[in-house]
């Protein structure tokens, strides 16, 4: 496929990572010079413009902030056919339709940094089969039913953020400690993971 992707930050970068080796033919724009320099050296991406990465995809990606939204999309030529997967929990679809007409968004798709590496969640709404061909099965997909559901979903994963950082302190009390740091750090993630999947929380 022709993807594109409007906005560079970590999180757009970290999807550019996990499906770079994909086949797909990327451009990215190069508002953040240094993440889009890294992401052409590193994986043979197209760096251009906003309007470029419109004029090269067919399914264009917004990893913008939602604040710039409305700055950056109305002097932006979009065309027929063209279908759009949004990053931006706070757009809804409708509002985020007339912002590229005549394209068509069809999906808000929120990705963690692990998608990088794959294995990682993806809280999607909309139209999602876009979502589950281009990221599944590498990623799961986790389909929400509406805005009042996504708000939700973002809610209760918050609450998960003292546990990364429990595990990242104890990987780095445990890493002086053994001779193989990372490894020590793989085996406190997997034990984890492994130990919420094996009990029910319910």
């Amino acid at each position: 496929m022709r993807l594109g992707f409007i906005g560079t930050g970590t999180i757009a970068s970290a999807v550019v990572e996990g499906i770079a080796k994909d086949g797909h033919q990327i451009t990215v724009s190069e508002r953040s010079r240094a993440r889009s320099a890294d992401l052409a050296a590193r994986f043979g991406v197209a760096v251009a413009d906003n309007q470029g990465v419109v004029d090269a995809g067919d399914v264009l990606f917004l990893g913008l902030l939602p604040g710039q939204a409305a700055e950056v999309l109305p002097g932006l030529v979009f065309r027929p056919g063209q279908r759009v997967i949004s990053f931006m929990a706070g757009v809804p679809l409708p509002r985020l339709a007339a912002l590229v007409a005549p394209a068509d968004p069809v999906a808000v798709m929120l990705p963690f940094p692990g998608i990088a590496q794959g294995g990682s969640p993806i809280i999607a709404l909309g139209a999602t089969d876009l979502v589950q061909d281009i990221f599944s099965p590498a990623n799961m997909v986790y389909t929400v039913a509406d805005e009042a559901e996504l708000s939700a979903y973002l809610c209760a994963q918050a609450v998960l953020s003292p546990a990364v950082k429990l595990v990242a302190d104890a990987a780095g009390w445990l890493a002086p400690r053994v001779q193989e740091a990372a490894q020590a750090e793989d085996f406190l993630r997997v034990l984890v993971g492994s130990s919420l999947m094996a009990n029910d929380l319910s």
